[in-house]
Formats: structure tokens, sequence, C-alpha cells
């Protein structure tokens, strides 16, 4: 039966990306394939072996405990603010994104993170057939994020083709940095977390080589890594410091406004409609939902949650997953987590459009002319993560 989910599930990715295709002709099939099947291999092995259960175990017991360590700032700053026995979201989930931010920035300093993006891009391209900047992309956006990963290849920004920047800007949205990989897992299991992070890279370049499939010449293929003028130790940490507490107070802005919003539509919908509008998006998403492998049952909460995400961002549909989680079958719950471990909503989409037009004008306004297309592609890549986890449950 999850297998069935699964050719479901990539059947509906797969009709909707041929669907708005750029050039349905040239679709890369062999390389989609070759994708899949690595994303099965790694998702049976993550979660059905020993080894991989292992690995991904300590994987999330190391955020696990980095967060722990994260806590001890927290504890001086802010101990005895919170009520006893309470700890308040910014405190608990987002001021550890301020010691990540550090931790970040001290292998960068060091050339640790550099060194295995760069080999890991290098490795990815020759397995996957994708152009090594695209590979690198895929990659370093996972551990540095949006917008900053940007900043790495601007000057090669202006120069690229249209149906590059869609695949590198579809990464963008569909991966995750290495600073929120704690906090999510501080709201859904650390195992599918981490699943997703490695399911998304290759999730983002399936999607791109179905919706924005093209060639790529040799002597275009080059990477050419921007590296910042060398800063003293100290420095670096300060800034880094600052980076993360700017993130987290963005966040917290944006989860400000969102709920709020979110509230205020839902008391018009009951007023008017005598239903909220967290079930009519559930409605909506219940038959994606149910393709991914999520029981009928359950179809209509886990729709909502999806729906919440693309609309808000993943936090607000993390927090109020976690209000019902309770509810929903161990299946459901693995689904659903790796679906929302990802950038893919409107939020970013202007995001990503503002990084690339402060970079070059003319970019930016191609990323605007396909920005329905790119929220698309990122939420299809969000499904595809998902439904591979549902194969396994």
């Amino acid at each position: 039966m999850n297998f069935i989910f699964l050719m479901t599930g990539l059947l509906l990715v797969f009709i909707i990306g041929f669907l708005v295709s750029n050039n349905r002709q040239n679709i890369k099939y062999k390389r989609v394939l070759i994708m899949l099947a690595i994303q099965i291999i790694l998702v049976y092995v993550m979660m059905n072996t020993s080894i991989g259960i292992i690995v991904i175990t300590k994987v999330g017991l190391l955020f696990e405990k980095l967060m722990e360590i994260a806590n001890a700032g927290i504890e001086f700053v802010f101990g005895g603010l919170a009520n006893e026995g309470q700890t308040p979201f910014f405190l608990g989930v987002l001021m550890p994104l301020v010691f990540m931010s550090v931790l970040i920035g001290i292998l960068n300093y060091i050339k640790v993170l550099p060194f295995v993006i760069k080999y890991l891009g290098l490795f990815l391209s020759k397995i996957t057939g994708m152009g090594k900047l695209e590979s690198y992309f895929a990659i370093s956006t996972s551990a540095l994020g949006q917008p900053e990963v940007f900043l790495t290849i601007i000057k090669q920004i202006p120069l690229l083709s249209k149906e590059r920047l869609y695949t590198i800007c579809t990464s963008a949205m569909s991966a995750i940095s290495m600073a929120m990989v704690g906090a999510y897992a501080n709201m859904l299991e650390p195992k599918f977390v981490v699943t997703a992070v490695v399911l998304n890279i290759f999730s983002a370049l399936i999607v791109a080589n179905i919706i924005n499939p093209y060639d790529l010449d040799e002597n275009d293929d080059l990477v050419e890594i921007e590296e910042k003028e060398r800063l003293p130790f100290f420095q670096v940490v300060g800034e880094s410091v600052m980076d993360g507490f700017k993130i987290a107070i963005i966040v917290a802005a944006m989860l400000l406004g969102f709920i709020s919003l979110m509230q205020l539509v839902n008391v018009i919908f009951q007023s008017a409609f005598q239903v909220s509008f967290d079930t009519v998006l559930g409605y909506i998403f219940a038959p994606i939902a149910f393709l991914m492998g999520v029981p009928w049952a359950e179809a209509v909460q886990a729709g909502g949650i999806m729906a919440t995400k693309l609309i808000t961002n993943e936090f607000v549909a993390m927090l109020h997953f976690g209000e019902i989680t309770n509810q929903l079958s161990s299946k459901t719950i693995a689904i659903v987590s790796v679906y929302l471990v990802s950038f893919a909503n409107f939020g970013t989409l202007g995001i990503i459009s503002g990084s690339i037009k402060s970079i070059s004008d003319k970019q930016g306004d191609h990323v605007a002319k396909f920005a329905f297309k790119l929220l698309l592609g990122s939420t299809l890549a969000s499904v595809i993560s998902g439904t591979m986890m549902g194969l396994v449950m």
C-alpha cells in the first residue's frame, strides 16, 4: 500500500509539473529517475536500517545538545523572565538561533563548511548530472540558508540564464539553513527534520528537471565562490551573533503578524460561514495529503496544516501542528513533519525576489515573472519529500 501512495504522490507532482513545464519535450527523465532512486535508498537506509537509525538518532541528539548549550546563554540573560515551568516560544525556539548562527560563522571562518559544501556539491553533480553551480548551490543553501547563500555567487547571478536562475531559487525555497534545524527540532521530531534536509536537496532538483529542463554547455558550468575579506575571529563571532539575533527578531515579528492575521480570518469565516478558515484550507488540500499517503480520516487536518505553511510560514504551521499531533497517526505525523521542513511560502518568495533584485535588477525582474512557478515548484518539492517519508512508515 505504501508503494501505491508513493506512486500517486509522485504522479501528482509529475502531472502538475508537466502541465506548467517550460519545455515538456526536454524533461530530463533519466536525471529524475536517478534522483528518485537515490531518495528511496536514502530514506530506507535512514529510517529502516540499524546504521541509518543510529546515524540519524546521533545527529538529532547532537542538535538537542546544541540547544542545551544555547540555553546557557538564554538562562543567563533571560533567567526568571518566564513563568515557572513555562518557556516562551521566543526564548525556547528562536533565541537558540543566535548560538547556531555563531557556530556556523566559526565553521565558515576555519574553512570547514566551505570545504564540505564544495566537495559535496561536486559529488552531487557527478551522480545527478546537474551543473556544478546548481549542485553547489543545493548543498550550500542547506547549510547557509538565504539570503546569505546568494552572496557566495554574487558575481555569477547577473550572468545566469533564466533557467539556471529558476533552479537555484527553487533550491533556496526548498531547503532550510543549518541554523534553523535546531529550532525546527524543538517543534518536530529531530529525525524527521534531519531526513527532510537530505531529501529536500534532491526534491528541488527533481522538480527543476520537470518544470525547468535545460541543457548546459560545459564551458558555462563554472563555480566562482565569492569569499569575503577575512575578518578577525572575534569580529566574525560578533557579526554572527547579530545575524542570528536579527533572524530571531524577524521570525518573531512575522509570527506576531501572521498568527494574528490567521485568527482574524478565522473569526470572519466563523461569523460569515460558521466554519473556520483552517477547515476550508484543510478540505482544499485534503486530496493532496491523501495522495501523499495520509489516511483519509486525517487528510483534512493534515491538509489544513500543509496549506497554513504555504500561506503563512512553516513556524505558524508547526505551532498549529503541535496542537493536533495527539490526534494523528505516526504515519501522518511523519509525512506532514517532513513536508513542513522547507521555506516554501509566500514570505520567502518575497525574500528571494528582493535578494536577487538587490544584486541584479534584471534578474530580480525575471524572478518576479516566474514567482508563481517558483512557489509551485518548491511546494511540489515538499510534496515529494513528504511522499518519500510515507514509503517507510
